[in-house]
């Protein structure tokens, strides 16, 4: 069933995917409240013409198959990518569930893609300070989950991941919110004897394409500008075109039974 129920207990918010919708619930005591994820509303950014040659060189429906398959493969490689940040090994034979739960081995594809994460890791020898964490911006509705934040050369990056071979504007609008909607990383710092809570705020951001097959390390790092400003018109445009909508709600039993007598 197209239905992903994602859940960060600590701080106390549940990812909800029902078929091509995606919602992210904010559960605080009994009052549970929704809101529109980053990605569904860059989503109704404009594609530009290099997307629409695209479509018209495949057609509609390969060009979902290729969209559908791209987003099996995105699913897997994170979840290999936070076991790899955890500090897991990965086999090559590993088992990973896809969007709608199904495990199966990682392709060679998916593997190649881990692998120049690891590449990426040696060249930069980046510091994890989190990962997967989900965010929620309060005053505007919004919500996601930034895939890592890492210090690099001393400073705080907010990096996105990316299976794809191009960096569409709608990834740096993506970032771009998370940025907005994250204070930053909570730290100690030591003052004279005591040691005092601060953040560290995010300092750049970047798309980090995994699986990159036009340079030999297989991967790219895209430092991008902040766009938030677009991402509002994104948000404008999103508000316009689904209003009324609401996350589905579908009833079922918990088991069939059939009377054959």
């Amino acid at each position: 069933m197209q239905k992903i129920i994602r859940e960060n207990l600590e701080s106390g918010i549940i990812q909800i995917t029902m078929a091509d919708e995606r919602w992210y619930i904010q559960t605080t005591g009994e009052h549970n409240e929704f809101v529109p994820s980053v990605t569904w509303i860059c989503g109704f950014y404009p594609k530009g013409i290099q997307f629409y040659k695209w479509l018209a060189e495949h057609g509609w429906d390969e060009s979902q198959a290729i969209k559908e398959a791209a987003g099996v493969r995105g699913t897997r490689v994170h979840l290999a990518a936070v076991d790899l940040l955890d500090g897991k090994t990965v086999p090559m034979d590993a088992k990973y569930p896809d969007g709608e739960g199904k495990e199966a081995e990682l392709t060679l594809e998916e593997y190649e893609c881990l692998l120049s994460l690891k590449n990426f890791f040696e060249a930069y020898s980046p510091k994890v300070l989190a990962r997967e964490v989900a965010v929620i911006d309060d005053e505007l509705k919004y919500a996601g989950t930034i895939d890592a934040v890492l210090e690099i050369a001393g400073e705080v990056w907010l990096i996105d991941f990316k299976t794809g071979q191009s960096v569409w504007t709608e990834y740096e609008l993506q970032v771009s919110a998370y940025k907005h909607a994250y204070p930053g990383v909570p730290t100690l710092k030591k003052v004279g004897t005591k040691e005092v809570k601060v953040v560290r705020p995010i300092q750049r951001l970047g798309i980090l394409q995994l699986g990159y097959r036009r340079n030999k390390n297989k991967f790219k790092l895209t430092e991008i500008q902040d766009k938030f400003a677009l991402f509002m018109s994104a948000r404008d445009i999103w508000e316009n075109e689904t209003q009324g909508e609401a996350p589905k709600k579908m009833e079922y039993p918990e088991s069939l039974t059939l009377n054959t007598t």
